[in-house]
C-alpha cells in the first residue's frame, strides 16, 4: 500500500535606464510617458521609462507608490502601497542613473531592495537582498486597484462572503471555495502570474528562486483579488509548511511587466533572462553570468518512464532544478552559483537518488549516467496489493485533483469518508487527506490466499507531509496494530 501528499532589513534599490539628466522637472501623473529619466517630487523618486510606464518610489520607505501605464495608475488598494513583506518602514532611499539604466536603492537595516528600469521598456526589474531574519518573510506584493481585471478566478474571493477558515478562506453561495492560497501551481510550473483585460496585461515574472526555500515543488500564494483590489506576489520564503531552512542573499531579478494584453516576453523568464547591464550597478551580492557555472548529465538509468523526472541542486546557500529528458534522462542546469550541492533525482516528487556535485565559476560539471538503484524506488518492490503509486504526490487519490485550489469543504469534493475495496477502483476511493476528526477509521478490504495469510508481510505507507506530526495508526483484523 502506498500513498503520499506532495507540497510538495536591507536597502532597496531601483535601477532604471535613463538618458535624461538626474533632477529633471518633476513628472506629473500624466496620461503617457515622456522622455526617459527621473525626477524628485519631494516625496517620491519619479521614473519615466520613456515607453508607456511611469512609476514612483517613496523616498521615505521605498514603497512603490504609483504605477501609471498608458495614463492609468494601477498601484494600490485599501490605502496601501506595494512593497517587501508588509512594508519596511523608515528606510534610506537613493537613486542613480547609469546610461540607459536607473537604479533606486532602498536600505532598511540589513535588507536591501532594488528596482531597475531600462530605457524604452515597460518593465521594472526587482532584486531583494536579505541577510538575516530581521525581516521574517521574503515576499514582494504588488497591490493593484480594483476593477481593472476580471475578479472571479479560482484564487479570487470577492464573490465569497462566508469565511470557511481563518480570515482568507471563503465559500461562495454555490459552495465553491476561494482563497489566495489556492494557486494550484508548483513553482516549477509557472514563469509568470498576473491578469489581462482591456488591452492591458500586468504580470510578475518570477525569479529563478535560487535563494528561496522548498525546491521545485513548493506551492505558495501567487495572486489574489478581493473587493478592494488584487495582489500579485513573488514569494521567496513564507514560513508556512517550509521543508527547508531559509536561505539568504541577493535574489532576482523578478520583473513587473506591462504588455498590450498578451503574456510577457519569454526573454524575461527565469532561465532565459540575462542582465549584463546590471553587472556594474554595484548591487550587494550580485553575481553576473561570468561568475556562475553549469551542471549537465548525460542520462539517468533505472527510471520508470511513466513518470517525469526532475533533477534538483540544493545547498544552504542556493537551489536550482531542471527537467530530465523523457527519452534518456539528459539534463542541464545553468546559472548556478559556485559551490558544492546535494544533487537529488525525483520521480514525480519522490526523491529516488542523491549525490554530490561541485560547481565552479565559468565551468560545466559533466556527470556520467546516473544509475538509480532499484531499491531506492519503493514502486519497484513486489506487492500483493498496492493503493496508488510511489511518486511523492497524492495523484489519483480521491479529491487529489481538487485540493491544490480548493478547501476540503468545497462542494465539488467527494465525500471524505467511505471504505475501500482492493480491486474495485481502490486508488480513486482512498482519500488524499486523512484527519483524525473527519475520516479516521477508514476500512480497507483485501483478500489473501491461505499461503499468503500464513506468511509474514510488511505494510508500507507513504506520507509526505503531516500537520502537528500526525502519523497513521493501522490495525489489521484486530490482531496487529
Amino acid at each position: 500500500m502506498s500513498g503520499s501528499h506532495g507540497r510538495s532589513v536591507r536597502r532597496r534599490t531601483f535601477v532604471l535606464g535613463a538618458t535624461a539628466a538626474a533632477g529633471t522637472a518633476a513628472l506629473a501623473g500624466t496620461a503617457r510617458a515622456a522622455a526617459f529619466g527621473w525626477s524628485d517630487d519631494g516625496s517620491n523618486y519619479v521614473v519615466d521609462t520613456g515607453a508607456d510606464l511611469v512609476f514612483k518610489v517613496s523616498r521615505t520607505n521605498g514603497d512603490l507608490t504609483s504605477l501609471i501605464y498608458r495614463g492609468t495608475d494601477h498601484q494600490g488598494y485599501g490605502g496601501m502601497n506595494s512593497h517587501i513583506e508588509s512594508g519596511l518602514g523608515t528606510s534610506t532611499v537613493s537613486i542613480k542613473q547609469s546610461g540607459t539604466t536607473i537604479l533606486v536603492t532602498v536600505a532598511h537595516g540589513t535588507l536591501r531592495h532594488y528596482y531597475a528600469a531600462r530605457s524604452g521598456e515597460n518593465n521594472i526589474y526587482l532584486w531583494t537582498d536579505k541577510a538575516d531574519t530581521s525581516v521574517p518573510a521574503t515576499r514582494y506584493i504588488l497591490r493593484v486597484k480594483k476593477g481593472l481585471f476580471l475578479n472571479d478566478e479560482p484564487d479570487s474571493y470577492t464573490y465569497a462572503p462566508t469565511t470557511v477558515e481563518a480570515s482568507d478562506v471563503f465559500a461562495k453561495s454555490d459552495g465553491q471555495t476561494r482563497s489566495k492560497h489556492y494557486s494550484g501551481l508548483r513553482v516549477m510550473d509557472y514563469d509568470h502570474v498576473g491578469w489581462t483585460g482591456g488591452g492591458v496585461g500586468l504580470w510578475i515574472v518570477r525569479s529563478n528562486h535560487e535563494k528561496a526555500s522548498g525546491g521545485p515543488f513548493y506551492r505558495s500564494l501567487l495572486r489574489h483579488q478581493s473587493a478592494d483590489g488584487g495582489g500579485l506576489y513573488e514569494i521567496l520564503y513564507y514560513g508556512q509548511n517550509q521543508t527547508e531552512a531559509q536561505r539568504f542573499g541577493l535574489q532576482g531579478p523578478y520583473v513587473i511587466a506591462f504588455t498590450d494584453g498578451g503574456a510577457p516576453s519569454p526573454s524575461l523568464f527565469p532561465g532565459t533572462l540575462t542582465t549584463p547591464w546590471a553587472d556594474s550597478l554595484g548591487m550587494s551580492g550580485y553575481v553576473g553570468a561570468g561568475g556562475r557555472g553549469r551542471v549537465a548529465g548525460v542520462g539517468i538509468s533505472g527510471r520508470n518512464t511513466a513518470y517525469p523526472y526532475t533533477v534538483g541542486l540544493a545547498s544552504p546557500d542556493a537551489q536550482y532544478w531542471g527537467s530530465a529528458r523523457a527519452s534518456d534522462g539528459w539534463f542541464s542546469i545553468g546559472g548556478v552559483l559556485p559551490g558544492t550541492y546535494t544533487l537529488t533525482v525525483f520521480k514525480g516528487e519522490l526523491a529516488v537518488y542523491t549525490g554530490s556535485v561541485t560547481v565552479t565559476a565559468g565551468g560545466t560539471t559533466t556527470l556520467n549516467t546516473i544509475a538509480i538503484p532499484s531499491s531506492n524506488d519503493p514502486g519497484n518492490a513486489s506487492a500483493i496489493w498496492r493503493i496508488g503509486d510511489w511518486n511523492g504526490t497524492p495523484a489519483g487519490f480521491k479529491n487529489a485533483g481538487l485540493m491544490t485550489y480548493a478547501h476540503p469543504s468545497d462542494v465539488r469534493a467527494a465525500s471524505w469518508t467511505g471504505n475501500v475495496v482492493v480491486g474495485n477502483d481502490e486508488t480513486a476511493s482512498f482519500p488524499c487527506y486523512l484527519w483524525k476528526d473527519v475520516n479516521s477509521g477508514i476500512l480497507v478490504y483485501f483478500k489473501l490466499t491461505a499461503a499468503q495469510a500464513a506468511a509474514a508481510h510488511t505494510l508500507r505507507i507513504g506520507v509526505t507531509t503531516a500537520y502537528a506530526n500526525g502519523r497513521p495508526q493501522v490495525t489489521v483484523n484486530d490482531t496487529w496494530t
